[in-house]
């Protein structure tokens, strides 16, 4: 059921946030840092794949932001504020980066395992689950799937596995580990991953299918730690606001601060949902995010699904804006990077682009580079009225 919570001062104004995941908007200057010089998502695909229709980001600022004039169809006679953000928090994954958006800096990147998980960690988990497990290395999960499913569906060992992120993921066959069973697994290994192990994630990957035709289903369930401090999601339901969030967001922020949730799915659902939410949720804070572009593309370094994808959001960038009022301020930001064209398949170190539309902000404002994702968070607090959070400068004055 979605729940109407008036704010005290019965405020109708609403901050509508989606994250299009993995968009980045260029190489950071600690890049290499992290092996990611000549990275930029958006550019490398928009240039590989032009010409794209995205005539609705580029007439509400995407254009500016990625210094692109040529091939564009629409006057961008729609631009309010845009620009771009640069993180605070080391790392590159989903979790630091939605944390930061929300108003949280990590000082410290989540723990990362390319070789693999400790075996006293692994004993635990094999211990609690009572059975062995296969794996315990950095890989693709389709791959891994593909290689390792068959043992699994003899032995009825589950598949371990990690990536660039800070995650534990844990990949079955439906008909061999049932998902609430897989759930209660995660559970446990969330359990024995604290302390220095503290993963930022740990990932239920359910899979069906037989030996070289395995498919992950859409039951995939993340097991995030628990904010360490109070995310603008906190900020708004305290003063008495809705909050309600779509797919992925749940699990990200460990169902806190949360009022309604839809459970979207793929980019596509998630955008069905969020119209709900925005013809049924007047006020407060409503944040999808769309993961296809990480999960299906990015990852796959499948850039011609990407560029497809943007273009699938543009289209429906029309009828999202058509259902504003001037109580509304739409961002459209990213996490992190995850360049479909790079040769590898992680997550890239970028800054992501930040474009913030209501009908009466000044036009043509270009923010410049934002020095936290954090100010995203600043700039919806101010816009509710709400308390600011720990983290962030807002970009818009009363």
């Amino acid at each position: 059921m979605i729940k109407h919570i008036h704010a005290p001062d019965q405020s109708i104004r609403r901050v509508i946030v989606v994250v299009l995941d993995g968009a980045g908007a260029g190489e950071l200057p600690d890049a290499n840092d992290y092996g990611d010089s000549g990275s930029s998502t958006l550019n490398n695909v928009i240039k590989k794949h032009e010409p794209l229709n995205l005539e609705n980001l580029y007439s509400i600022g995407l254009a500016k932001i990625l210094k692109i004039e040529e091939g564009i169809t629409k006057e961008a006679s729609n631009v309010h504020l845009y620009g771009r953000m640069a993180p605070l928090s080391p790392g590159k994954d989903t979790t630091s980066g939605h944390w930061e958006l929300s108003g949280l800096v990590m000082t410290k990147p989540f723990p990362v395992y390319p070789e693999g998980f400790p075996d006293k960690i692994i004993k635990a988990f094999e211990e609690k689950i009572k059975r062995g497990t296969l794996g315990n290395i950095a890989a693709s999960g389709t791959e891994i799937i593909k290689e390792l499913g068959p043992i699994h569906l003899k032995t009825g060992k589950p598949i371990v596995y990690t990536s660039a992120d800070s995650v534990f993921q844990i990949a079955a066959h439906e008909d061999v580990v049932p998902v609430e069973m897989l759930y209660d697994w995660c559970e446990k290994a969330r359990a024995i991953l604290s302390g220095r192990h503290a993963v930022g994630r740990v990932i239920a990957r359910p899979f069906i299918g037989k030996k070289g035709n395995f498919k992950r289903t859409l039951k995939r369930h993340d097991f995030s730690l628990e904010p360490p401090g109070k995310t603008l999601l906190d900020l708004v339901k305290e003063s008495g606001y809705p909050v309600s969030v779509i797919g992925k967001v749940k699990d990200v922020f460990a169902n806190r601060g949360i009022t309604n949730h839809l459970p979207g799915g793929g980019n596509e659902s998630i955008l069905k949902d969020l119209m709900t939410f925005i013809e049924e949720i007047p006020r407060g804070l409503i944040w999808a995010t769309l993961g296809d572009f990480d999960t299906i593309y990015g990852h796959r370094n499948d850039s011609e699904g990407f560029a497809k994808a943007l273009e699938h959001f543009d289209n429906k960038l029309a009828a999202i804006l058509s259902k504003l009022n001037k109580e509304d301020l739409l961002f459209i930001t990213a996490d992190h990077g995850c360049d479909p064209t790079f040769p590898t398949t992680d997550h890239t170190r970028e800054y992501v682009p930040i474009i913030a539309w209501n009908a009466l902000l000044p036009l043509n404002t270009d923010l410049g580079i934002r020095k936290s994702y954090a100010d995203l968070a600043a700039t919806a607090a101010q816009w509710l009225k709400i308390p600011a959070p720990q983290n962030g400068a807002s970009f818009i004055s009363e």
